[in-house]
């Protein structure tokens, strides 16, 4: 069964102000981060504001995706719907289109349900599809927890293959770590700022949104830790962290994309309601990625 390591920068959406998809800064984004030396891409997630595409949008991406990513690293895709039903459809044309490693299904959002619930519903989405499935936690922003007990039950699903972990709490991704069979499933960190201390805990790599802005940087955290620099690869995490603070500085994912128009690569507009970012928190990105040699308009 395939086994999800490294970073794996969670990509943003490009489109243009009335909200249409702008296939050729798809296709940038791809190439600079690819470039920086990230082990695969996410696409469809939180940060690529899967919650607003249309059908057909979420086609194209996959489409535009793979061809381009063309094999140079694994293509990761979010089934991140609200309902099972809506999953499933999401999966199945996923699988159709072809060239994708794996899933990440978000818990659902807006419903609350309970654990047993939430077990049936990845388990549904599981036996739908033929690809390998990685569970995805994020409960500050959906209110819906996955816990250790529910984690260990779905690792024993055949194609349910790890889970990305968003809630920032290093004890509930240790005790993931500690209940799920190492050798099948794998933890990845989805809080950027925690990527060296799950890779410590035994966590496999980390699906970063920051890796959009400063690929090279967030994939060095892992390529250091795993040729045994540890002491490098703390330094960089510290080095990221100011960036991945920063982030929240407007309605996500406002702050990626415009990192990424100030790395050079326009990538357009998040959906409103969601705005522009205020000229002092806009002051606050260009100072770090400055301090991080990052910033290309002058």
């Amino acid at each position: 069964m395939f086994k999800p390591k490294g970073v794996i920068p969670a990509l943003v959406t490009p489109l243009d102000k009335n909200g249409q998809l702008m296939e050729d800064s798809l296709r940038k984004v791809i190439d600079y981060t690819i470039a920086g030396g990230v082990h695969g891409l996410f696409i469809l997630g939180s940060s690529g504001e899967i919650y607003g595409l249309t059908p057909e949008q979420k086609r194209r991406v996959v489409e535009v995706t793979v061809d381009h990513t063309a094999g140079r690293v694994p293509v990761y895709c979010g089934a991140s719907e609200i309902t099972t039903r809506d999953c499933i459809q999401t999966a199945q044309m996923v699988e159709e289109i072809g060239g994708v490693s794996a899933l990440s299904v978000l818990t659902p959002y807006f419903m609350s349900p309970t654990q047993t619930e939430l077990a049936e519903h990845f388990k549904a989405i599981a036996k739908s599809t033929n690809l390998p499935v990685i569970l995805y936690g994020n409960e500050a922003r959906t209110q819906v927890k996955i816990d250790v007990k529910t984690c260990e039950e779905l690792s024993k699903v055949d194609n349910i293959i790890g889970i990305k972990d968003s809630s920032g709490d290093m004890t509930k991704t240790a005790e993931y770590l500690r209940v799920t069979p190492r050798e099948s499933f794998s933890v990845l960190l989805g809080r950027d700022t925690l990527i060296y201390a799950g890779l410590c805990h035994g966590a496999t790599g980390a699906i970063a949104s920051t890796g959009n802005i400063a690929p090279k940087l967030v994939a060095d955290i892992y390529n250091t830790f795993m040729a045994g620099d540890y002491q490098k690869s703390l330094e960089l995490q510290f080095k990221l962290a100011p960036l991945r603070l920063a982030v929240d500085k407007a309605t996500f994912p406002v702050v990626l994309k415009e990192g990424l128009r100030m790395v050079g690569i326009d990538v357009g507009y998040a959906f409103a309601p969601a705005a522009e970012m205020n000229p002092e928190s806009r002051k606050l990105l260009e100072n770090v990625l400055k301090d991080l040699e990052l910033y290309q308009i002058y």
